[in-house]
């Protein structure tokens, strides 16, 4: 790092949308362990950032109904400023992250947060939460309830929307 730039922490906030249900059903339903569903978001500049079916989204940390995330993960430092980082979700939010974009299987919350921990400090997310579409989908079961679940668009209340540029 430049000693003369300012470094940001980020952090990966990773939340069990099942609240330990998935842990339990699983095994019956898909015939594998699965250790949660996973919802997540970056936070970074003292907000929290999300995508989900209305688009990409901020709050406090923490600031969702979904509460206080279940782990926090430290992904590292960037020297990214806070303007240039809006002014890439202002375009992510106009294209590739627009909530008409939301798939629940191949472009969620999951995949931005990938994409931007990526954008902010070179590291991914896990892949135990990137992988998990993939384990579902795998089983019998995660194909038979493909087509109800892709009809699911998960938005968590509480957030502000971000469309355009400094919205």
């Amino acid at each position: 790092m430049d000693r003369n730039a300012t470094a940001y922490g980020v952090q990966l906030y990773i939340y069990d949308l099942s609240r330990g249900m998935a842990r339990s059903l699983s095994p019956i339903m898909l015939g594998k362990q699965l250790d949660g569903i996973w919802h997540t978001a970056i936070v970074v500049y003292g907000d929290e950032f999300y995508f989900g079916g209305v688009g990409i989204s901020s709050c406090s940390p923490g600031g969702t109904m979904l509460g206080s995330p279940d782990t926090v993960v430290e992904l590292g430092h960037t020297e990214v400023s806070e303007e240039i980082f809006l002014d890439y979700l202002s375009s992510l939010g106009e294209s590739t992250y627009r909530g008409d974009r939301y798939r629940l299987f191949e472009h969620n919350c999951n995949t931005f947060t990938n994409e931007v921990a990526q954008f902010l400090t070179g590291r991914k997310i896990p892949s135990y939460i990137t992988d998990l579409p993939s384990e579902v989908l795998s089983t019998p079961f995660g194909q038979i309830i493909r087509p109800i679940l892709d009809s699911i668009h998960i938005a968590p209340p509480g957030g502000k929307v971000i469309k355009g540029r400094h919205s």
